[in-house]
């Protein structure tokens, strides 16, 4: 099964794209999978750690991760020190995400998720087929109050997407291995806020009028918490949108 060609069609504006994508191999077992995490581990740390101390930075300190659609940035932040503010670690290209501008709405929408997301231990996948992955927990509380619908939304490797955000390789090699150490470290879950672009005020006149228009506005009061306090916030809903309070 690992060695299989999966082949997916996926429909791009004007035509019919083919894309022929080989999985990686995939280890069978727990134990296979550690091995292989701890052989990433080996080829890359060297040089994280050396990053990593240029910026007065840990391994296994909290992490922290923004996505932005338009930029195709995904943001991996790392807290400076135990309850203090998070500086940003390193910014990574998107390899590939599907859909448009605005949320996800429905299963097989093919849209990229854009919300505020959560990623315990137990949604991480070190034996994916795209390489490495881990699961964004779509649909969130306030998507299921909304009657929103789709499964399996992930960031993972193997830079293909129909409806998740892939990145290359090496990059989710870096971004699993941060985020691995720093459950291993303590953190219950690291967050990941998934916008459609950097909420700046000139940005956001410009979407004035547009279908989600609102809907970017309850995001951006998510993104400027952050901006303001450099800590990620708590997040909770109600029928009309996400409450935010302190971290």
């Amino acid at each position: 099964m690992s060695k299989t060609l999966i082949i997916f069609l996926l429909f791009i504006f004007g035509g019919t794209a083919l894309l022929v994508i080989k999985p990686q191999l995939r280890a069978k077992t727990a134990e296979g999978a550690a091995l292989r995490i701890e052989k990433i581990r080996e080829g890359i740390l060297p040089g994280l750690q050396e990053e990593l101390s240029g910026k007065s930075l840990k391994f296994g300190a909290p992490v922290f991760m923004r996505v932005f659609k338009e930029e195709k940035v995904l943001e991996l932040w790392i807290e400076k020190e135990k309850g203090g503010k998070f500086e940003l670690f390193k910014s990574y290209p998107i390899c590939a995400y599907s859909g448009k501008l605005g949320p996800k709405i429905a299963e097989g929408d093919r849209q990229a998720p854009e919300g505020f997301y959560f990623v315990p231990r137990a949604r991480m996948n070190p034996n994916s087929r795209f390489h490495l992955s881990f699961n964004l927990g779509y649909p969130n509380a306030f998507e299921r109050a909304k009657g929103r619908t789709g499964s399996f939304l992930m960031i993972h490797g193997n830079c293909v997407s129909i409806g998740c955000y892939a990145m290359g390789d090496r990059q989710i090699e870096e971004i699993y291995l941060l985020a691995d150490a720093a459950l291993d470290g303590g953190q219950p879950f690291f967050r990941v806020h998934c916008f459609p672009f950097r909420m700046h005020s000139g940005r956001m006149e410009k979407a004035s009028g547009q279908q989600w228009h609102d809907f970017w506005c309850n995001l951006k009061q998510g993104y400027d918490h952050f901006e303001r306090l450099r800590r990620p916030p708590n997040i909770t809903n109600n029928a009309t949108g996400y409450l935010f309070g302190k971290s």
